[in-house]
């Protein structure tokens, strides 16, 4: 009786634990539409530089990925204020096999005030996690460096290469 009570009491517990585990395939992001959210060097609220994600996952061009290396749209915007000329360069859209990364830079002066990765790879939680990991650490190097000679994140090196290819291109644009 002892081990039919034992052996009904794990099945049990084995079939509870299998329908309460949650895979990383099985959640959803909240960015919202199955876009990523743009992660992006800025101030804190105690005025500290650092680097965060925003709530919206669409660029401002519209831009799709497309498949072809280095494909997609691309454009840069100015604007004037107070004797500083700002101006906006967005990278081209690096296909990697995991998805698209794109990079859109701000300088000022001739020199990189701010930089915001627009696509990279989200389609599961494993994306989620390792570019949650990397990509403030690509934007704080690229602001450091000031130049696409940055060291690539170890564990992320599909979204570094394609970092790199997008930034290049955005660099090339802003004439750094």
């Amino acid at each position: 009786m002892k081990r039919i009570t034992t052996w009904i009491l794990s099945t049990i517990t084995v079939v509870v634990l299998m329908f309460g585990y949650h895979t990383s395939t099985s959640s959803t992001l909240a960015s919202g539409a199955g876009n990523p959210p743009v992660i992006s060097s800025g101030t804190t609220a105690g005025g500290s530089s650092g680097s965060g994600t925003s709530g919206s996952g669409t660029s401002g061009s519209g831009t799709s990925g497309s498949s072809g290396s280095g494909s997609g749209s691309s454009g840069s915007t100015s604007s004037t204020s107070s004797a500083k000329k700002s101006t906006t360069a967005t990278g081209d859209v690096a296909q990697t096999q995991w998805g698209p990364v794109q990079v859109e830079l701000t300088v000022s002066g001739g020199k990189i005030t701010d930089v915001s990765v627009l696509q990279y790879p989200s389609g599961n939680g494993q994306d989620a996690q390792i570019n949650g990991y990397a990509l403030p650490v690509l934007i704080q190097e690229t602001l450091d460096q000031q130049s696409a000679s940055i060291d690539m994140v170890s564990g992320a090196t599909v979204t570094s290469v394609g970092y790199l290819q997008s930034l290049q291109s955005a660099l090339d644009q802003a004439g750094l």
